[in-house]
């Protein structure tokens, strides 16, 4: 795909002033040099233009705001004072797999201020003896080179100030309400599965109450069923004697029987009959 087309994909009907960052690679360039940006891109903050194809930067137009700036994969051999003139606050600048072949190329780049990171991977100018020691004499403003400083520090993974700016831009356009209400959405989310769990556990315990109760009541069942004994060792529903239960089921059951004076045995009142049936003996 043709640069310019491209381009124009990439715009998505926005004002180049809108467009803070823009990425062109794998597109086809016009004679190796750069077609269709223009100095209306006044607020681009990041440029990508990786396998373009490109010969030269002397197209690049006016960017005062641009801070990263990838060129790798290209065929570029010289003329960087362009970058100094047109990208004068540039402080990223991946020149891998170009065509640098000596440390003199790269003297335009003193004129950077505030230039700190360089990659210069797989060009020729990496195979010279004590490079490194010399890129870092040549521009002392840099902090890292392919990478590590000149102390063989690893460069962290990310810009801090790079990432601070990202999270403002993500709260302008409304995307760190979003992150707020998503997290909102998750405590929500836990409560509802919090009271679940609660509402299973008072399920279970009234299930296990339930359980002990049908054990108790088995268990007055099974005693009830035993032959009572009255005074006279005989039988329920034998002629003149009263019907009494065991110490056992007293015990078990609580209940609150009368009590007669003078070796009379214990009787039931007559609604606890009513309730379980029995028959009873009168005097």
């Amino acid at each position: 795909m043709e640069m310019e087309k491209r381009l124009t994909l990439e715009l998505r009907n926005k004002k180049p002033s809108e467009v803070k960052e823009l990425v062109l690679d794998n597109c086809r360039s016009e004679d190796g040099k750069v077609v269709g940006l223009s100095s209306d891109f006044e607020n681009l903050e990041f440029l990508s233009m990786i396998n373009i194809n490109l010969l030269s930067v002397s197209n690049l137009p006016k960017l005062n705001k641009l801070r990263k700036l990838e060129l790798s994969d290209n065929r570029i051999s010289g003329g960087l004072e362009v970058l100094a003139e047109k990208t004068p606050n540039l402080t990223h600048l991946n020149l891998s797999g170009n065509k640098i072949k000596d440390i003199n190329t790269l003297e335009p780049l003193k004129k950077l201020p505030n230039l700190h990171s360089l990659d210069l991977f797989n060009c020729e100018v990496t195979m010279l003896i004590n490079y490194r020691e010399s890129v870092f004499a040549l521009l002392p403003q840099l902090t890292y080179l392919d990478g590590f400083d000149a102390d063989e520090q690893e460069a962290p993974d990310s810009d801090p100030e790079a990432d601070g700016d990202a999270l403002e831009d993500d709260y302008e356009n409304g995307e760190g309400e979003e992150e707020e209400d998503d997290e909102e959405e998750d405590d929500l989310d836990e409560e509802v599965i919090d009271d679940e769990e609660d509402e299973d556990d008072d399920l279970e315990g009234e299930e296990e109450e339930d359980g002990v109760d049908d054990e108790e009541e088995e268990e007055g069942r099974a005693l009830w069923d035993q032959p009572a004994v009255t005074s006279s060792g005989a039988g329920l529903g034998e002629a003149g004697h009263e019907a009494d239960i065991g110490p056992e089921m007293r015990r078990t059951w609580g209940w609150s029987w009368g009590q007669t004076w003078g070796g009379h045995e214990a009787d039931m009142g007559p609604e606890m009959r009513r309730t379980w049936g029995r028959t009873w003996g009168r005097r």
